[in-house]
């Protein structure tokens, strides 16, 4: 069991949480039990979403690209993500992502990842009072508790790395604390995306990269990659992986989507998918709807345990939201949803953040051994694969 807070903390975090934005909203919650769980528990455990391409939407603003304070994500904005409803959505813990488009192999992804950790960077120093970088488990429950929104960086894309172990070291040092294996191109060591049986897995560099990660603590990120290399990275890694952000392929046939056997391979490896809330990976209707989100909540827990589950919103990456989850204050309405499901309080802790937390334990765990037997490794893609630059 996670630590919680003194009664006097509970009460003034109750207190001050439960605010409504109207006397209309105050009334439904008053009058929803199931609300008043989801808000309990938010208020107790840090809800750790998985994956927000905020960073990105400030790179891409068109009138002061990549400029934080100019974005102002301190007043509400027409995106999915600011201050107010984040605190509104009682988020507690946030894996920011440094996304990298493939495009940028052409020019230097590197240059690019660099500038993404700063913008992630200047957005933590603008807001200290809101946000301070996580960089450990412990981090997120001390962040968490001291009244801001623990924050940590997920790199998504392994072309970043440009086949170099040493630059994924440097990564790390950065604060990277997760990265996705590839984005939505093949890459020399890494197939992505596709359910194809023939399509590429890991090369022995790739199953290099997944070892470093291990002895660095990094998590190993699934999401977009092939489900050959979804299988070759869990032959390998001896720490938990995660997906960062993706769905269920057996309720909506997405290649995206964790089919079946690699689920039912996570309880071996202590790892968790994070469902995330692209409408087109959990529904094949139009629209999505905060129920089709439920329900590949639930098909994880009741097929393989409630162990193996978190959230991951994809907010401010995606265009469309399913309705009832348009941004980031709304994840109270999925933990209402679950409750009246029948979903514990314990249950929902789990999913909340106490399953991310314990990864992330694990993955330190696994780090601290790894790094007592070995130092780092100086292998390179052309020893290795014989190819690559």
């Amino acid at each position: 069991m996670l630590p919680s807070p003194d009664l006097a903390f509970l009460i003034a975090l109750l207190t001050l949480a439960v605010v409504p934005a109207t006397a209309s909203a105050q009334a439904a919650q008053e009058a929803d039990p199931h609300m008043e769980t989801a808000l309990r528990v938010l208020t107790t455990t840090p809800l750790i979403d998985g994956h927000n391409d905020l960073p990105w939407q400030i790179r891409l603003n068109e009138d002061a690209p990549m400029d934080v304070r100019a974005y102002g994500i301190e007043g509400r904005q027409e995106g999915h993500t600011d201050i107010p409803r984040l605190r509104e959505g009682r988020v507690g813990g946030q894996f920011w992502s440094v996304y990298v488009p493939t495009s940028a192999m052409e020019t230097g992804a590197a240059r690019f990842q660099l500038e993404q950790f700063d913008i992630a960077y200047r957005m933590l120093e603008e807001f200290p009072e809101h946000f301070e970088l996580a960089l450990t488990a412990d981090d997120v429950m001390r962040i968490f508790h001291s009244g801001k929104i623990a924050s940590l960086l997920g790199m998504e894309g392994g072309h970043a790395i440009e086949n170099s172990l040493g630059a994924l070291r440097a990564y790390y040092d950065l604060g990277a604390r997760y990265m996705t294996l590839t984005h939505n191109a093949d890459l020399d060591w890494a197939g992505a995306n596709s359910a194809d049986p023939d399509a590429p897995g890991l090369s022995e560099f790739g199953r290099e990269v997944v070892r470093e990660m291990n002895w660095l603590g990094m998590l190993v990120d699934l999401s977009h990659v092939s489900d050959r290399s979804m299988a070759d990275a869990l032959d390998v890694s001896e720490a938990p992986i995660i997906f960062s952000h993706s769905s269920v392929r057996a309720l909506t046939d997405h290649p995206r989507n964790v089919p079946d056997h690699i689920l039912d391979r996570l309880p071996a490896n202590g790892g968790v998918v994070m469902i995330t809330f692209v409408p087109s990976f959990v529904t094949d209707d139009e629209p999505a709807t905060l129920d089709d989100v439920a329900d590949h909540i639930d098909y994880v827990r009741d097929r393989i345990g409630v162990e193996y589950v978190g959230i991951a919103g994809d907010y401010d990456g995606i265009v469309t939201v399913p309705q009832g989850l348009e941004d980031v204050s709304t994840y109270p309405y999925l933990f209402a949803e679950l409750s009246r499901r029948g979903w514990s309080e314990a249950e929902l802790r789990m999913l909340a953040g106490e399953n991310v937390l314990r990864v992330m334990r694990d993955a330190e765990a696994v780090s601290a051994r790894m790094q007592r037997e070995r130092g780092p490794s100086h292998a390179t893609i052309q020893e290795l694969d014989g190819g690559g630059d």
